[in-house]
């Protein structure tokens, strides 16, 4: 039982290790042919987003709102997946409620 406990204070350990890792790691989309790109980490924090000026050449604001939205939705979901993906390489594909 003390090996069993022992096993898993240490998986949680290289757990939160990796998580504080993979969370400092950035991710990026870009949608519309290159006219909006996103920047963020694995944390959901958005780190940038880069606007092509020739997006506001045709005066579309809803066009280049649903770009951003887009982009931001796509980067969260990068960096989501990334962590998903590395957190199920120590859990050995183990879904733990509340970790991801």
């Amino acid at each position: 039982m003390n090996e069993l406990i022992r096993q898993a204070q240490m998986m949680q350990k290289k757990m939160l290790r990796t998580q504080d890792e993979i969370g400092k790691r950035e991710v990026e989309a870009t949608v519309g042919g290159g006219m909006v790109s996103v920047k963020a980490n694995c944390q959901g924090e958005v780190l940038g987003v880069t606007i092509d000026p020739a997006v506001m050449e045709g005066g579309d604001v809803e066009m280049l709102q649903d770009l951003v939205l887009s982009a931001v939705n796509e980067v969260l979901k990068k960096g989501k997946d990334a962590m998903q993906h590395e957190m199920s390489q120590i859990t050995g594909g183990m879904k733990i409620p509340g970790l991801f």
